[in-house]
């Protein structure tokens, strides 16, 4: 599966750049696509990094579930899904650079990340009222949070796309920019506290199908609290300069 993703390092390995490896298939999404997302998103964590950013290789960040492969509810649908509360779950930033079209189950991949980026000619597209198959509630809530209830129904009920300048003007990306772009985003995110990056993933996965409760919640904002990161960041403040973040 690991020719699927291809993981590069960066950053003295705090940033690792995912890139979905099926050009051919336009990096549509089948069940052992979604397993080895999972899997390099779960080794970029135990090799110690911060961020990961997601992308597509060639001009497509992906089509969307391939459903000629399999059963799409039977099979392909709960790996999707389990792949997506990884994503949220993660104790890392996850960053979506979307470097063209976002297709169905390719926009929900997206979606899922924490931070994107668009390319000038992206966009994403939903038509599940043009196949006929059922959307998560997950799925729905998301995007009516992020890019509003009127534009998620128009995109859901009509099947309209929002383009790259939408995503950004509405707030689902936070900038139009290539991969380049990603990677100061990640650098940035990088250097930033991971005990509080953690805390803060945890109480955003409460629209997870994984969400965390109240006594890891409460577990992790204690761990921040209490860390040698939030000493060093008092004695960077006094010596002037940035502090160095180690997550302990």
């Amino acid at each position: 599966m690991a020719d699927l993703v291809h993981r590069q390092s960066l950053n003295q390995g705090l940033v690792q750049l995912l890139t979905l490896n099926r050009h051919p298939k336009r990096n549509a999404l089948d069940t052992a696509m979604c397993l080895a997302i999972e899997e390099a998103l779960l080794g970029a964590v135990e090799e110690g990094a911060r961020v990961v950013v997601l992308t597509g290789d060639g001009t497509v960040f992906s089509a969307g579930a391939d459903l000629t492969s399999q059963a799409f509810a039977d099979e392909l649908y709960p790996a999707l899904e389990n792949m997506l509360d990884t994503i949220r779950t993660l104790p890392i930033v996850v960053i979506a650079a979307v470097n063209g079209p976002a297709i169905g189950a390719g926009t929900m991949l997206a979606m899922a990340c924490d931070i994107r980026l668009v390319a000038e000619d992206a966009y994403f597209h939903v038509p599940v009222v043009d196949v006929g198959i059922a959307l998560d509630e997950i799925t729905i809530r998301t995007l009516e949070l992020l890019v509003g209830g009127a534009r998620a129904r128009q995109m859901l009920l009509t099947g309209a796309r929002l383009t790259a300048a939408a995503a950004v003007d509405s707030g689902f990306a936070v900038a139009e920019g290539d991969i380049n772009t990603a990677l100061m985003f990640a650098d940035m995110c990088a250097s930033k506290a991971p005990l509080t990056v953690k805390q803060i993933k945890m109480e955003f996965a409460h629209s997870s199908g994984r969400p965390f409760g109240r006594e890891d919640r409460a577990t992790a904002q204690l761990n921040a609290w209490w860390s040698e990161d939030l000493q060093e960041a008092r004695r960077a403040r006094e010596e002037k300069r940035r502090p160095e973040f180690h997550g302990k």
